[in-house]
């Protein structure tokens, strides 16, 4: 098994900053991709980025430019900083790690952006 532990989240103004974390632990063998997803209240988690082993990086549309994700592959953690947020970033944001080929998630942290 692996554990997942985010942080980071928070109240914050539009236009504003957050750093989101997400460390994995536990039975690590071959970690590929990790991530980050979302979900608000009535709607379907969605992509926010994704980044290989590799560095290759993939981002939502709606973010690209304002959000950055990174990884420490020493560390087994997963950054994602975002800048310029704004009332639509408000969401639940899920760590997501490829351990040997099984995806987990992490337990999610809110973050709520105000106008």
């Amino acid at each position: 098994q692996v554990q997942l532990v985010e942080s980071g989240g928070g109240l914050v103004q539009a236009g504003g900053s957050l750093r989101l974390s997400c460390a994995a632990s536990g039975s690590i063998f071959s970690i590929n991709a990790m991530g980050w997803y979302r979900q608000a209240p009535g709607k379907q988690r969605e992509l926010v980025a994704t980044i290989s082993y590799g560095n290759s990086r993939n981002y939502a549309d709606s973010v690209k430019g304002r959000f950055t994700i990174s990884r420490d592959n020493a560390k087994n953690t997963v950054y994602l900083q975002m800048n310029s947020l704004k009332p639509e970033d408000t969401a639940v944001y899920y760590c997501n790690v490829v351990n040997a080929g099984t995806p987990y998630w992490g337990q999610g942290t809110q973050v709520t952006v105000s106008s």
